[in-house]
């Protein structure tokens, strides 16, 4: 059997049991979006993917960490060069603090350009007495409450390939155009994080960085390292239809890879092993990632690693766990310990973010920063008992003052909420919040 025959046709994994999916009124215009899909030039190419492939493969070896984040829920109104830049920003400045301050290389991992699709706790929204389809993201309907808004509309999947060919094309031009220049560490710290503690701190980290160029500049280094990045981008493999149809055969191996990101993830709703998602990632060669939320045993870990990752390849697989902060040091210890007994090489990544959202007396759904901290430092702590290693952090987080999750050195409060809170689905952490957190996970990891 060939390689393009081993990926199952859509139908069949339809059939299969594919859990939050779109219902589409029209499959004549699903049949034509997907034909214009395969049409499409890819976004990224395998051979960046197998790049990410060796990078985990240090962070499940121990010897690199992960820095995931980005948005909850990319918006096509969000495709804008100040918006992309804010996020790449808050991203370089996380991980220069975290390379810097733990002497640890880090992989980075955006959740962008492909982030556009959400699996809903149900399929129809009430308001006022008036229920509609629920939201899915702009790649399925629109977030307006109106019987034409939530319409899901095929065509949306089209929009975001374009959307995303859009933001990685900027992303791209930014890290290699100058702006991810290591000597450009102060001019990331302008703006509203400049009068902050957590931005004085920065400031700190980036007086040391300078003195440190300026000794190599000195002694004739200048590797090129220094004035580019490079930043992968990830999301949730959620809608079959944009999944499969960016599903390409690799001309130098003649191998499946999802071409739509580098970094493909299955989330806590969809990891049924018998499962659709399950099936289409477990055929594809990107590196990919499975949320683990707290009715994860430890035997459907290993069940889900011999699934996908059958020939038990470093770097394949990542576990991202999502437990709780009140859960995580009860939970993790016999699944980690369990999974790693098994010897499947796995890197184990912290989500501090969906284990922890409550809803405001106002209706918002926040987080608070210390439940964020909290998960994070159980995670480590269940780790360094166990001797091994904390691979990595995946954060929901924007590059603006948003007023989202509360708490952090802001002291953001409930009453703060409405003040600035653009999330379309869940709540993200502010650029200020986000920094805070990655000087936190930095003395973390030069503990670990």
């Amino acid at each position: 059997m060939s390689e393009r025959s081993a990926v199952p046709d859509l139908a069949a994994l339809h059939a299969q049991g594919a859990a939050q999916q779109p219902t589409y009124p029209d499959q004549g215009a699903v049949d034509h979006a997907v034909e214009r899909l395969r049409s499409f030039p890819p976004l990224v190419f395998a051979g960046e993917c197998d790049e990410l492939t060796e990078k985990l493969a240090a962070v499940t070896r121990g010897e690199a960490f992960l820095l995931q984040g980005g948005d909850c829920a990319e918006t096509f109104d969000g495709v804008t060069a100040d918006n992309i830049r804010n996020k790449l920003r808050v991203l370089l400045q996380m991980a220069v603090v975290l390379t810097y301050a733990a002497s640890v290389p880090v992989v980075k991992l955006g959740r962008f350009a492909g982030q556009y699709a959400k699996p809903r706790s149900s399929d129809f929204e009430t308001r006022d007495g008036i229920t509609l389809p629920a939201y899915r993201g702009d790649a399925v309907n629109g977030y307006d409450f109106t019987p034409e808004s939530r319409i899901p509309d095929p065509q949306r999947l089209v929009d975001v390939y374009h959307s995303s060919a859009s933001t990685l094309n900027l992303v791209r031009a930014f890290t290699t155009g100058g702006y991810a220049d290591l000597r450009q560490v102060h001019a990331w710290n302008t703006d509203f994080v400049m009068g902050s503690a957590v931005g004085s701190r920065y400031e700190a980290v980036a007086n040391e960085i300078d003195r440190a160029l300026t000794f190599m500049k000195a002694i004739g280094a200048d590797p090129d390292e220094f004035h580019r990045v490079q930043m992968h981008s990830s999301h949730e493999a959620l809608v079959l239809e944009y999944e499969h149809a960016m599903t390409r055969i690799d001309s130098r191996t003649e191998l499946p890879y999802d071409v739509s990101a580098h970094f493909l993830w299955i989330g806590e709703r969809t990891r049924q092993l018998d499962g659709a998602h399950v099936e289409l990632l477990s055929k594809i060669r990107n590196p990919i990632g499975v949320k683990l939320g707290p009715t994860t045993s430890a035997d459907d870990a290993i069940a889900l690693a011999g699934k996908l990752n059958p020939d038990n390849i470093p770097g394949r697989l990542t576990f991202v766990t999502r437990m709780g902060a009140g859960k995580i040091r009860d939970l993790l210890p016999g699944l980690v310990e369990k999974v790693e007994a098994a010897g499947v090489r796995v890197a184990w990544v912290s989500d501090p973010m969906h284990g922890n959202t409550w809803e405001a007396s106002s209706g918002y759904k926040t987080r608070s920063f210390d439940d964020v901290i909290a998960e994070v430092q159980g995670f480590f702590d269940v780790h360094r008992a166990l001797g091994t290693w904390p691979g990595g952090v995946h954060i929901e987080l924007t590059g603006d003052d948003v007023t989202e999750c509360v708490g952090g050195g802001e002291e953001l409060s409930e009453s703060d909420l409405a003040g600035r809170y653009e999330s379309v689905c869940d709540p993200r952490l502010n650029r200020v919040q986000s920094l805070e957190l990655a000087f936190l996970v930095a003395e973390m990891l030069r503990k670990a």
